[in-house]
């Protein structure tokens, strides 16, 4: 009896602990509970507020997170482009090298695997949220230009 007590504890505690790691670290703070996620693009607005003082350089390159397809398409949530000095998430890994990169680390080509992903989370959040064929050429073209800095 006591030792199936003490397993029970121990259970316990791993998975509060696995639930807060889950759902408060990863996911967001929990004292945010009940207003929406931040997007990439608020956070990056904010950024440019508390950047005023910067100069001009930094405001236009913060406002490259605005009008740019993956933030459109909430790929900023998990990834960044650090080549083009687009802020994101942590997440995911950064995209600055994908293009050349997607196929030897997925076996298939970026154009498939913008189609269809081999990558377990990717293939969720591209099946719930497919690519246009204007959309992909979008991203081919920001993450060829990320490749070649």
């Amino acid at each position: 009896m006591k030792k199936a007590l003490i397993s029970f504890a121990i259970s316990l505690v791993l998975g509060f602990g696995l639930g807060y790691l889950v759902f408060d670290v990863i996911m967001g703070n929990s004292s945010d509970s009940g207003k929406a996620p931040q997007t990439a693009q608020a956070v990056s607005k904010k950024k440019a507020a508390d950047d005023s003082s910067k100069p001009k350089e930094t405001a236009a390159t913060s406002s490259v997170n605005d009008d740019n397809i993956l933030n459109k398409k909430g790929c900023l949530g998990c990834h960044s482009v650090e080549a083009l000095n687009i802020k994101g998430g942590a997440v995911g890994p950064d995209l600055s090298q994908a293009f050349v990169n997607v196929e030897g680390k997925h076996g298939k080509p970026i154009e498939e695997f913008l189609k269809q992903p081999t990558s377990a989370v990717m293939s969720g959040v591209i099946g719930k949220n497919p690519l246009t064929e204007e959309e992909e050429k979008q991203v081919l073209d920001l993450l060829k230009q990320a490749s070649e800095k």
